[in-house]
């Protein structure tokens, strides 16, 4: 008995937090489970690797010889010898290399926060098309109740003498049409659940949990324009490769200084037998300095130049991109302003199709006739209301659009 109780409970848990979930959380969900952000992060954190890779002293030289020949000296026969060579870089030369590799790593952050933002966005496109059909497939049952009160009416007409069979005829084709649409709404869930659950990365099936009505916003002018470029990850992204490559440029240019290299040499030497010498037999340790001579520049010359080219990329790359957020702002700042527009008459005809449709019912009831009329302004509200639905959901989604134009924290 307990354990079905706790089974009651646990269901009724998930069912409550299933309720409560906005599309704020499903964005949170799909930021923590969508493989493909996760794959960015990654590519952010593997970025982070490259910093001490970069700017870490070059490994020490350790070298063995053995003296198969032995050479003989005053003090001895030298036997064996062991050397230390510790390279330097020119001053300055792996500083420089960890802040190319450090601000490339923070272009990938600004990428994956980019990639984020796009989740965001695709996440709510799924979403509100969920929205669209589950409203549809209500318009569409109370559309399907009231041609079966209208044909219940044109049939008891008919019955009275009052009526045309084929007015009854005429509902019936019109009930049978909003049955199979109602039909084919309902297996379009299947698929619109299925992407928008693949995005959040959990099972196809999983209940998706829509609102049970939106509202349209205020918007004023420019409406956030002023973060389009100056807050976009994108610009920041190449803001931080331009900054790396003219780090890369002077690390570059240091690479061409001579490195120095500084070492101890240890050579064992044998005790001489055949005489009496001083130090007879000390070890030899001798310390050493060398020198790079960059005489080849060829390659130093081509890092330069290819750092500065692409610095002259990225300037390129950030002007473009600035005109095509610009374009796509506007076109999305359209797209809203049409929708409300349409709305707007959306609500107006819905409003004038009603009250003619009373009227056309109530001469109905009265005459018999006209019957016809009555059908098609039915129809005619009926596809008002649903395309009051689809500006509505298209009017969400241009806003999504806009807030992952302009980079809108969440």
């Amino acid at each position: 008995m307990k354990k079905i109780v706790l089974m009651i409970l646990t269901a009724l848990g998930i069912a409550l937090s299933a309720l409560s979930q906005t599309l704020n959380d499903y964005f949170k969900i799909a930021a923590e489970n969508n493989p493909g952000l996760q794959a960015s992060y990654r590519e952010y954190e593997a970025a982070l690797q490259k910093v001490p890779q970069v700017s870490t002293l070059p490994d020490p030289t350790f070298s063995f010889g053995y003296f198969i020949s032995p050479v003989e000296t005053r003090v001895g026969t030298q036997q064996t010898r062991f050397s230390l060579t510790q390279m330097f870089p020119w001053f300055g030369t792996l500083k420089v290399q960890g802040d190319a590799a450090a601000l490339r790593a923070e272009a990938k952050f600004q990428s994956f926060i980019d990639d984020r933002n796009k989740l965001y966005f695709q996440v709510a496109s799924a979403y509100y098309p969920l929205y669209e059909l589950k409203d549809w497939i209500r318009i569409e049952n109370e559309n399907i109740t009231i041609l079966e009160s209208y044909k219940n009416i044109t049939t008891k007409k008919f019955e009275n003498g009052t009526g045309t069979m084929v007015d009854v005829l005429r509902v019936d084709i019109t009930l049978k049409d909003a049955q199979t649409n109602l039909s084919i709404l309902r297996d379009k869930e299947i698929p619109l659940s299925t992407s928008f659950n693949n995005l959040l990365n959990r099972p196809e099936h999983e209940i998706v949990v829509i609102s049970d009505s939106l509202r349209t916003k205020n918007l004023v002018d420019n409406f956030r324009k002023d973060t389009l470029i100056a807050g976009n990850p994108k610009v920041k992204a190449l803001d931080l490769k331009f900054q790396a490559s003219k780090t890369a440029e002077l690390a570059a240019k240091r690479q061409g200084m001579p490195k120095l290299g500084f070492g101890l040499d240890y050579v064992i030497v044998g005790e001489r037998s055949d005489m009496a010498v001083p130090d007879n037999g000390k070890d030899v340790l001798m310390p050493m300095v060398s020198i790079t001579i960059p005489i080849f520049r060829g390659k130093y010359k081509a890092s330069v130049k290819e750092a500065q080219l692409m610095q002259e990329s990225y300037l390129n790359h950030k002007e473009e991109l600035a005109n095509t957020l610009i374009s796509n702002y506007e076109m999305v700042w359209f797209e809203i302003q049409r929708q409300q527009e349409l709305l707007s008459l959306y609500e107006q005809q819905i409003q004038t199709s009603q009250q003619s449709l009373n009227l056309l019912i109530t001469s109905y009831g009265n005459s018999g006739k006209e019957f016809e009329e009555v059908l098609r302004m039915q129809q005619q509200l009926l596809k008002y209301q649903k395309m009051r639905v689809t500006a509505l959901t298209q009017y969400q989604i241009a806003v999504a659009k806009i807030n992952y134009l302009t980079s809108k924290k969440y």
